[in-house]
């Protein structure tokens, strides 16, 4: 099972109309702890950054399942709720689950998550 991380980049970024901007982005990292999460982000960040970055956050993102559809060009993350029925004592139990659903609209992802 994949241990996710969410990690969150700062750094100043060149907009279209030349102007520059300090922006703050969140990239998504497999990783066995924080700290790897960290170093495996700033090499990943490094060709495509110039200048000063820094790190300004780590935290663990619990994802059950990633959904990959080449025609998307973000990410969605869903929480998708299954509803279970005990068949010993007739009740209701709902398990929720985040996914990550890669798609252009959100209409598209919950196609992409349903299919």
């Amino acid at each position: 099972m994949a241990n996710w991380y969410e990690v969150k980049a700062s750094y100043d970024k060149i907009l279209e109309n030349g102007m520059q901007k300090k922006v703050t982005e969140a990239y998504l990292v497999d990783a066995l702890s924080h700290a790897e999460a960290e170093h495996r982000a700033i090499e990943e960040l490094k060709p495509f950054i110039s200048g000063e970055f820094e790190i300004v956050g780590v935290k663990r993102m619990k994802l059950t399942d990633l959904f990959f559809n080449d025609s998307g060009d973000r990410y969605y993350k869903s929480k998708v709720a299954f509803v279970t029925i005990d068949e010993k004592s007739g009740t209701e139990k709902k398990t929720s689950v985040q996914m990550l659903a890669q798609a252009s609209t959100l209409q598209e992802s919950i196609e992409v998550i349903e299919k």
